[in-house]
């Protein structure tokens, strides 16, 4: 869940393509970082005023789609976006607004690849890929001394994925856990997002990471897993935890 504080995101300072084009869109607490072949930022803005509106909308109508910590009940005639959003709460135990970053970075990115052939979408460390080769996703984990010093490594080959990450000491996303970062990879980056969010409750000390990584390993949506509490490091699935 999402307050309307606005933290600045200095680590993207250091996200620089050595090819391409990178931008920016922000709308309200919806903040992108986009790097895709070209200049896409009048239709992502677009896209983003599309679904932010959807959202709206539903909190107006069901002001529980906001603040619910559990499962809401699915709804078939709703937009995509809050489909998505419900459908990946139900999976990790979690209230829908748990996938929000998640689920609104994919939903730019697929439009924005139907007009370039590869794209990344970065909302507030929830990642949505969508191109070839192996990819690194530096690890922004507060004052944790492997803070911006590792990166995770996904080579998905080139199907499109969501890596998204969970703090309990970082940003102002709602955690009930202590993890620095708990990064979850899935297929869909709003059920990485929402599967983040269950897995960093979990993890209130080192003690807590193998446990945490267990239960990832048991959820059939989840394909990979890394945790970092301090000094700790936990990784399970298909991602590597590379120096930098």
């Amino acid at each position: 869940m999402k307050s309307p504080r606005y933290q600045p995101r200095r680590y993207r300072e250091r996200l620089r393509p050595a090819a391409g084009a990178v931008f920016r869109v922000a709308l309200g607490e919806t903040d992108l970082w986009i790097h895709a072949d070209r200049d896409l930022s009048a239709l992502a803005q677009q896209e983003v005023a599309t679904l932010r509106a959807q959202l709206q909308r539903r909190i107006s109508e069901c002001p529980e789609f906001l603040s619910s910590l559990v499962p809401l009940p699915q709804d078939e005639g709703a937009p995509p976006l809050i489909k998505e959003m419900l459908a990946a709460g139900r999976l990790a135990k979690v209230g829908p607004m748990a996938a929000v970053a998640g689920a609104i970075a994919e939903a730019v990115g697929r439009e924005l690849l139907k007009h370039s052939p590869g794209v990344i979408v970065e909302n507030g460390g929830d990642l949505f890929v969508g191109r070839d080769g192996p990819c690194r996703a530096l690890v922004h984990a507060g004052d944790s001394p492997l803070s911006d010093r590792v990166a995770l490594e996904v080579d998905a080959g080139g199907a499109p994925f969501g890596l998204c990450t969970s703090s309990g000491t970082v940003g102002h996303s709602l955690s009930f856990g202590a993890a620095d970062a708990a990064c979850v990879l899935a297929d869909s980056a709003a059920v990485a997002d929402a599967h983040a969010t269950a897995i960093g409750n979990m993890v209130k000390t080192k003690r807590d990471i193998p446990r945490a990584l267990a239960y990832a390993e048991e959820q059939p949506s989840v394909i990979g897993c890394a945790i970092i509490i301090g000094d700790a490091v936990g990784v399970w699935g298909e991602l590597t935890i590379v120096g930098l």
